[in-house]
């Protein structure tokens, strides 16, 4: 916690991966989240903690801790601190400007200096506390500029104030740098809280009690944390199943020996399912027709539920390899602007001399203030959040940036045929599947002729392999309007296809569902599993479906572009807003326009820094977008 810009976040990753003990941490800004693995008999999570607060950060570890009551807290403390700068600086701007008159230039500039220094005190001492805390550990980042620029500020205009000249103070510039760097916090934390929807949809399907049935037979309702493997449960109509268990008993109004499962949160399958005795239920699903009593299976962190939570999490806090050039360029961001705001300094005086001092001042105040890392920080992960927690809303789990950042150039998908392109009648033994007609033997899946279509007109090549003979293969293959397939294929001739597709320099995405598919998958440039095939498959792939609907491939892939273009977009637009505004703030204008003068102030200057950094995150929201 405590993170607020690219140069935080780097330099809490730097720490945690210099630590003995930890041999990779991975730091995401956007979702205040660390990734680490860690030897726990080298180095504690106490250990961690006690370094981050070194370096004047906090590292959250008590699985008893909401982190979500944690950011409610901050934000409505950023809510408080923000109002309360805005009154402080527009009294403070009356003042210092002389809208009011309250006596001479003299009590004028002393009150405004009082009224400052109760904005930098209560609204601000974050900043100057954690510039005190980084300087010691030879770090820098975005609180540093502040609490420079408004002490550089304060000093000067202090100055003036009791020994030089009294028209020359900016008390109400240090006031409002204060201001808007939180208001511009604020919306910040607002926006993101935008991207992280399916997370919050996530956790809100995880119920917190659940109804155990005791020795006795009768029933009570406990915590969800008090249930182990092995407990007996009763599930009522409109309840939501609290951990993953077999069936045992059911009935409903239709049936005596059945309940009905809404289980479209997880799989997207909006008709019930039915749940016999011996059928698995999955928590976070709701029976909306008749009850059931269950036996507990997996419960937890073991459930399937909390593994997507876990999946969409670690996906959204992993990084894209671009950002770790950001990441590096975070480090040496702040330090570079405190060396151009020295030369903008010392090019005054050399323009000015004595006379430009004021001039000299301000313009390096305001370069300190404008420089923004935070723009550049937020560019990739809060589109990555986005667009994996968009991808999460249509039942698609994307294992890590990289997996996502690989799908927008899939250009030759290879899918296995059966559980996969289609579903086998149930109703028919398979030795007796080769007397009967094709049609009868298996039927495609939703939307699978659809699915294809679309990814062969958007350009990419598909390719499906089947282990049937060459008559059932080409049948299924023409109704799934798919050109090219394979029949009496086995594990290694996928490989192989796989392995010659890459080798034409072809991106390959393979989507299979069974331990049969596993080679394939592993040698692919994206592995795509169906949630419903082996557990085998699921670890190997990079993406998993959690549905049978496969137009979320076409939907993932472009996606994905979408998701690479708007972090393209967001890089550009933070790379050119310093590259525009740090001359601007430094006084290029003055140059060109000096009677009467055109310069950028501090208190505009931190205006500017401030929306930046919103408008990245705003930007991002857009991904929602995408139908």
């Amino acid at each position: 916690m405590g993170m607020a810009c690219a140069s935080c976040s780097a330099n809490v990753e730097r720490k945690l991966n210099s630590l003995d003990g930890i041999n990779n941490a991975s730091v995401s800004l956007a979702g205040r989240s660390a990734l680490v693995d860690y030897d726990p008999d080298a180095i504690s999570l106490e250990t961690m903690k006690k370094e981050i607060n070194g370096i004047g950060y906090d590292l959250v570890i008590d699985n008893d801790t909401s982190v979500e009551e944690i950011r409610k807290r901050e934000y409505t403390l950023l809510m408080r601190r923000t109002v309360l700068s805005w009154v402080l600086s527009v009294v403070g701007m009356f003042i210092n400007m002389h809208w009011v008159n309250i006596g001479s230039q003299s009590l004028s500039n002393q009150t405004a200096m009082l009224i400052a220094l109760a904005n930098m005190y209560f609204c601000g001492r974050g900043f100057y506390i954690s510039t005190v805390k980084q300087l010691r550990h030879g770090a820098a980042n975005m609180d540093t500029l502040v609490a420079l620029s408004t002490s550089i500020a304060f000093v000067f205009s202090a100055y003036n104030t009791f020994f030089g000249d009294q028209s020359l103070t900016y008390f109400d510039s240090c006031g409002m740098i204060i201001t808007f760097v939180l208001t511009g916090r604020l919306l910040e934390e607002k926006a993101k809280d935008g991207t992280a929807t399916s997370i919050k949809q996530l956790m809100g399907m995880a119920p917190k009690t659940a109804h155990i049935v005791n020795d006795e037979g009768s029933v009570e309702e406990v915590p969800i944390s008090t249930i182990d493997v092995g407990d007996i449960l009763e599930v009522r109509p409109g309840e939501k199943v609290p951990v993953d268990g077999d069936v045992i008993s059911a009935e409903s109004f239709m049936t005596a020996d059945a309940a009905y499962v809404d289980e479209s949160m997880i799989t997207g399958e909006p008709t019930p399912a039915e749940k016999k005795k011996g059928s698995r239920v999955l928590a976070g699903t709701i029976p909306n027709q008749g009850k059931f009593r269950m036996r507990a299976r997996q419960v937890g962190e073991n459930t399937a539920l909390a593994h997507i939570i876990k999946m969409v999490q670690e996906a959204e806090g992993s990084k894209a390899p671009v950002q770790r050039i950001v990441d590096k360029a975070a480090l040496v961001f702040v330090p570079v602007v405190g060396i151009l705001a020295v030369i903008t300094f010392l090019a005054w005086l050399l323009i000015g001399g004595t006379g430009m001092l004021p001039q000299a001042i301000i313009s390096a105040v305001t370069v300190l203030v404008i420089a923004c890392p935070c723009a550049m920080g937020l560019a990739t992960p809060t589109a990555l959040m986005v667009g994996i927690g968009k991808a999460a809303d249509r039942h698609v789990l994307i294992k890590d940036a990289t997996a996502l950042e690989r799908l927008r150039k899939v250009d030759v998908l290879v899918t296995d045929k059966t559980g996969t392109l289609t579903i086998p009648n149930q109703n028919v033994d398979f030795t007796k599947a080769d007397n009967l007609p094709l049609e009868d033997r298996e039927s495609l899946k939703p939307h699978a002729r659809e699915a294809m279509e679309e990814l062969q007109k958007s350009g990419v090549e598909v390719w499906m392999m089947s282990g049937d003979k060459e008559e059932a293969a080409k049948y299924w293959a023409d109704k799934a309007g798919i050109e090219h397939y394979k029949a009496k294929c086995v594990p290694a001739d996928k490989e192989e296809l796989v392995r010659r597709l890459k080798s034409q320099g072809k991106t390959v995405a393979m989507i299979g569902d069974g331990i049969n598919d596993t080679q394939a998958l592993a040698l692919a440039d994206v592995s795509i599993a169906i949630g419903t095939g082996t557990d085998v498959a699921m670890d190997v792939a990079q993406v998993t479906l959690m549905t049978d609907d496969l137009e979320a491939i076409p939907y993932s892939i472009t996606l994905s572009r979408k998701t690479v273009k708007m972090i393209w977009e967001n890089l550009f637009w933070a790379f050119i807003y310093n590259l525009v505004c740090i001359p601007l703030a430094a006084g290029v204008l003055y140059l060109f326009f000096a009677d009467p003068p055109v310069k950028l102030t501090p208190m505009w200057g931190s205006a500017l820094m401030a929306m930046s950094s919103v408008s990245v995150v705003l930007n991002s929201l857009r991904l929602k977008l995408v139908k």
